[in-house]
């Protein structure tokens, strides 16, 4: 991991020259791209049943000797922080308000130095309790899961009645100052397709930041199909049939995954994850830990990196540190969803940490 690497630029394709000095205090790939922000997952359990996540019944859980402690979490966080360049730290599953000992690790790696940014991707069930403590603790924010306004259609997406509780737990959030909100929404062909501008005006109303999420192929049961669905072009279109949408450009953008554009003016903004139709692999400063253990370059691979049994055979911090930076330096260029070729990972969502 010592010298030049010549490679093809992602978005242009012109050859260039990398140098990276004995790998670096940083997890760099041969394409350049430096990774600061480090998604956790905390659980693979969920205590909804999304249709485009996971099946109603017959999912498999991780055993509990197979997730990391407590501790042990705490600690590959604090490599990543302090010797691997790492700036924001993201919470997810899963579903991560159900892990026990979440406050406690937030408080923990909020004293850490340099102290990461850190926030938590929830379904908001449960965040009207905790929203407190998990501002006391040191969280700064959160993004909440929520596809729709319409109390029945939530339920036939969730397979779940607790609409009120994600509403209730949105204004908690916002009330504890874990802002700004953003919501996550996720549009799916006769059921929500037609909420678009709804959901806008909602979130514009009560200050959250909405974004929309192209439905991806991390279902468990293998059912996505790409002719099926909605896009970031049906979105935007649905969009302005009410709002005007000015982008707020690239500059603005940086490594973020949300394409955003400013409602009627602003000073409000929406997102557009297009992840299918519009994939942002070249920007991408993202490494990803698994609830047990191991580490993945990109929510699309198929091979991830096992840090867990370094950590359970004794390995010091220098191992871990380079485990982790040779798995990264094998970043792909791209995840190939617009390759015919692409092959679902084995692993769903909720198994891999969005």
């Amino acid at each position: 991991m010592c010298g030049h690497v010549i490679r093809a630029d992602t978005c242009t394709g012109r050859m260039r020259t990398i140098h990276v000095e004995g790998g670096g205090p940083v997890l760099i790939d041969t394409y350049g791209r430096v990774a600061t922000d480090l998604r956790v997952s905390l659980t693979d359990r969920c205590n909804l049943r999304c249709t485009y996540c996971m099946p109603e019944e017959g999912l498999q859980w991780l055993a509990k000797p197979d997730l990391l402690t407590d501790d042990e979490i705490v600690r590959l966080i604090r490599i990543a922080v302090t010797s691997l360049g790492i700036e924001e730290v993201r919470f997810t599953g899963g579903e991560p308000l159900l892990r026990p000992g979440l406050t406690g690790i937030v408080e923990r790696v909020a004293a850490l130095e340099p102290r990461p940014q850190m926030s938590l991707t929830t379904n908001g069930i449960g965040l009207r309790r905790i929203a407190p403590a998990l501002k006391e603790a040191g969280l700064d924010r959160v993004n909440v899961s929520l596809d729709t306004l319409r109390p029945e259609v939530f339920k036939a997406l969730t397979r779940r009645d607790r609409h009120r509780d994600v509403l209730d737990g949105l204004y908690a959030a916002r009330e504890a100052g874990l802002t700004p909100v953003k919501v996550n929404s996720v549009l799916m062909p006769g059921l929500n397709d037609d909420e678009a501008p709804d959901l806008l005006a909602w979130a514009v109303e009560h200050d959250y930041e909405l974004r929309f999420i192209e439905q991806m192929p991390l279902d468990a049961q293998h059912g996505w199909k790409r002719d099926g669905m909605i896009t970031a072009g049906d979105i935007l279109a649905s969009l302005r049939t009410r709002f005007e949408l000015t982008p707020e450009g690239e500059e603005k953008r940086g490594s973020a995954p949300a394409e955003r554009w400013l409602v009627d003016g602003g000073p409000h903004v929406v997102g557009v994850i297009a992840s299918v139709t519009r994939p942002f692999c070249s920007a991408c400063d993202r490494t990803r830990l698994t609830a047990d253990g191991q580490i993945r370059t990109c929510l699309f691979a198929t091979e991830e990196t096992d840090l867990r049994g370094a950590l359970r055979s004794g390995a010091d911090d220098e191992e871990i540190a380079r485990i982790w930076k040779r798995a990264m330096w094998g970043k792909k260029a791209g995840a190939g969803l617009d390759d015919p070729s692409f092959v679902q990972p084995d692993r769903p969502m909720s198994a891999i940490g969005g």
